[in-house]
């Protein structure tokens, strides 16, 4: 399999996250997303994980940074794809979930 890196935003569908999750305080994956003017179903979720940063102010706290997530969406495709807790910046304040990298099947 080979992984391609993206790092560009994907727009979930709206009514389609996991309410589940954001009842304890997580994003809720979406199970479908646009990218690139195309729509994607999420069909398998194969693993997911935390990222923690340190205080942006000098406490010794860490914060909760990153929800990442790696999926198989329905053509078969895997991707890593991530919420960012906090925006990049104000003029991005509703971009939240990125795709991070592709992986293809080698023929």
């Amino acid at each position: 399999m080979s992984e391609e890196f993206i790092s560009e935003p994907i727009e979930p569908v709206a009514g389609t996250f996991d309410t589940t999750a954001m009842t304890r305080g997580e994003p809720g994956l979406p199970e479908r997303f646009r990218w690139r003017d195309k729509e994607y179903a999420v069909a398998d979720v194969l693993e997911a994980w935390k990222e923690t940063g340190p205080c942006r102010s000098g406490g010794n706290e860490k914060y909760l940074r990153k929800h990442w997530f790696r999926i198989k969406i329905e053509e078969g495709l895997e991707m890593t794809v991530y919420f960012e807790r906090q925006a990049r910046s104000k003029r991005q304040n509703k971009v939240r979930w990125w795709l991070y990298t592709l992986s293809r099947r080698e023929k």
